[in-house]
């Protein structure tokens, strides 16, 4: 299968934080949260498609926990710093001699990135607790983030929308 079958069969389309997507799921039920805005659905669910046409997914921060799935294709690495700036990457596929993770929790408040090192597409699928809501997300932008992580700009920076 190519990726652009996989676009079409999924009725993806491209994501802000780059790559494609589709929301495949929102639960019904909400919890009151914290938060400003109030309540949240419980869970959301979405695919989500690195490409060799659009590999990264940039840097970005969400306040919900995220579960990240492998479902095929090639590996994705993923780029994860936590709040106190210590970064970390693992890499998603199937290869488990190689070290590859099936799934991967990156807790709410890290921020995190994506990139499809090789090959045609890398099909993965994310489900968020409580529920994405576009507000909860921060895209970082370059000034801010290279203030407060200077030690990582030149390594990140790539990962960074421009």
């Amino acid at each position: 299968m190519k990726k652009h079958d996989i676009i079409e069969k999924l009725s993806l389309v491209e994501h802000i934080e780059g790559g494609y997507f589709k929301e495949t799921y929102r639960c019904v039920l909400t919890i009151n949260t914290d938060r400003k805005g109030g309540d949240r659905n419980l869970l959301t669910s979405i695919y989500y498609l690195l490409t060799d046409d659009r590999q990264i997914n940039y840097l970005h921060k969400n306040k919900s926990d995220i579960i990240h799935y492998f479902h095929g294709g090639f590996p994705a690495i993923y780029l994860v710093i936590e709040p106190s700036g210590k970064l970390s990457k693992f890499k998603l596929g199937c290869d488990f001699t190689q070290g590859h993770l099936p799934q991967l929790l990156v807790p709410g408040g890290c921020w995190k990135a994506a990139v499809l090192e090789e090959g045609e597409y890398g099909l993965l699928r994310e489900s968020v607790a409580p529920g994405l809501e576009y507000k909860d997300v921060e895209i970082a932008q370059p000034d801010s983030f290279r203030v407060n992580f200077p030690s990582l700009w030149d390594e990140l920076s790539s990962y960074v929308k421009q």
